[in-house]
């Protein structure tokens, strides 16, 4: 049962309902009931018959469960490191087993995200930076709460232990405003996402007969569609959260306004980002191989370039770790790592260089007109990155960008060819008109919550702009025949 569904829509206003009907001690406990009937109705489990599915997520907190136990009991580090050691083997070699081996196995849904949640909590248990739950029900749920079981976000058990299992009264405006979230975040899946799939879909399955501009709209669509569709799913999975009463962490804070590749990483899937450095990067950094690295490096290249070649070294391990987490192909570990790492290297080797020359031509980096070209240059190198993570084949993906590269042909913009591209030119308004409400709720995000703007309004006003919206959304939605918004495309690259 997919959260863009009708089906969903009915399940979430009766679980609603219920949840603050319950007394605030079983509210925990009907989320958990509701987490795997959820869990069971997703598409995958209900098409395959796979119920089988709900025991690998039980298995994995299981594992995490015993060992934090063990980890807070044992008195000898020995027996701490072996229940660590054990406990994240155990759910990294599911893991991978499911997501990457192809055994042949139906892979749960958000696999990746309930692993990468379960294995922080362990390790904040270990590192005594985290309290340790004792019952494996309160922890069952902290892993596989439904929302976040979707697309993420990675949460943080010590940021989620009060909110999942301390009871909510009902808010009207909590309520209202994570109604409002998710009526933004069906906006920006159905009307913008949907149609920005046709045109990439249109370009990168014939991109043999496609060249120049004509290259670049598919991916430039492709780059508005993954984002419009991940940011359009965590505008609803945490619209749902906020309903019940708990938070979620951001996971976006408009990454296309970032003027460098590192501030883009910053602000896209930003939980993702987070768990990575905080439990792969900097523990890396302090093993003894990268801690002994710069002094074996600095009698050839000094002491400030040592240190430089050894964050990089550290860096490239973890470039290549969110690449094959995205899929564990090399298109992945290309578009979603390897790449995003050269691009981050050199922008840091070339930062001087450029810092001189633009001192020498007298340009000043504090304008707008700079900051605008630096977010264009963001864009488009992510766009390339994205024409591999798109590409099943690194070859196709060198071929399609050899075609983008290989013709000048600005007239399509003005010879009626991009009509040929998916849309026709009154989806293409739609398309445009969308992008340009998109793009200015996002900016004026920047200034604040555009909710709490909102309230601020007249009644009247408030009522216009929501139910304008919303009609917008349920008339001009992707919809028809044969049609379904049951998958987000994240999904494919994660689950």
């Amino acid at each position: 049962m997919s959260i863009t569904s009708f089906y969903f829509l009915c399940f979430f206003t009766v679980v609603l309902g219920l949840y603050y009907i319950l007394p605030k001690k079983l509210q925990w406990g009907f989320l958990l009931f509701v987490s795997f009937l959820w869990f069971m109705t997703t598409a995958e489990v209900a098409e395959s018959g796979g119920w089988y599915v709900v025991l690998y997520p039980m298995a994995a907190v299981a594992a995490v469960y015993v060992a934090a136990l063990l980890i807070d009991r044992a008195k000898e580090q020995r027996v701490k490191r072996a229940a660590l050691i054990c406990a994240v083997l155990f759910c990294v070699g599911l893991l991978c087993s499911l997501k990457f081996l192809g055994l042949g196995l139906l892979v749960p849904a958000g696999i990746s995200f309930y692993t990468l949640t379960l294995l922080g909590y362990l390790f904040d248990v270990y590192y005594e930076i985290g309290a340790v739950q004792n019952s494996y029900g309160k922890l069952l749920l902290f892993g596989c709460y439904f929302p976040t079981m979707v697309s993420g976000p990675i949460v943080r058990y010590k940021e989620m232990e009060g909110q999942l299992f301390g009871g909510h009264r009902f808010d009207y405006r909590r309520v209202t405003f994570g109604l409002q979230r998710m009526l933004w975040g069906f906006f920006k899946k159905l009307v913008i996402a949907e149609r920005m799939a046709l045109v990439a879909d249109q370009v990168f399955d014939h991109y043999t007969e496609y060249a120049g501009f004509e290259i670049w709209v598919g991916a430039a669509a492709f780059t508005l569609q993954l984002y419009t569709d991940f940011g359009g799913c965590m505008d609803i999975v945490l619209g749902i959260s906020e309903c019940f009463g708990i938070t979620l962490p951001e996971n976006f804070n408009a990454p296309f306004l970032a003027r460098s590749i590192s501030e883009y990483w910053r602000r896209w899937h930003i939980s993702l980002g987070s768990w990575l450095r905080e439990y792969l990067f900097y523990p890396l950094l302090r093993t003894r191989f990268f801690m002994a690295l710069p002094g074996r490096l600095k009698p050839r290249f000094g002491k400030k370039r040592a240190k430089q070649i050894t964050t990089f070294a550290a860096m490239f391990l973890l470039w290549f770790t969110i690449g094959y987490w995205h899929g564990g192909t090399w298109n992945y570990i290309i578009g979603s790592g390897l790449l995003h790492w050269f691009y981050i290297v050199s922008g840091e080797l070339l930062e001087p260089w450029f810092a001189k020359w633009c001192a020498a031509w007298h340009i000043d980096r504090r304008k707008g007109w700079f900051t605008g070209l630096q977010r264009l240059r963001t864009f488009f190198l992510v766009t390339v990155g994205l024409i591999f993570f798109r590409n099943p084949r690194v070859p196709d993906a060198l071929r399609m960008i050899g075609r983008a590269f290989g013709a000048f042909n600005p007239q399509i913009f003005v010879n009626g060819t991009l009509f040929s591209l998916g849309l026709d030119w009154i989806e293409c308004s739609v398309a445009l008109v969308s992008l340009l409400l998109f793009v200015s709720v996002t900016l004026l995000g920047q200034k604040g919550s555009v909710r709490e703007m909102l309230e601020r309004k007249p009644l009247a006003v408030r009522w216009i702009l929501l139910y304008a919206l919303l009609f917008y959304v349920i008339l001009l939605g992707q919809y028809g025949p044969g049609y379904s918004a049951s998958e987000f495309i994240y999904q494919n690259f994660r689950a």
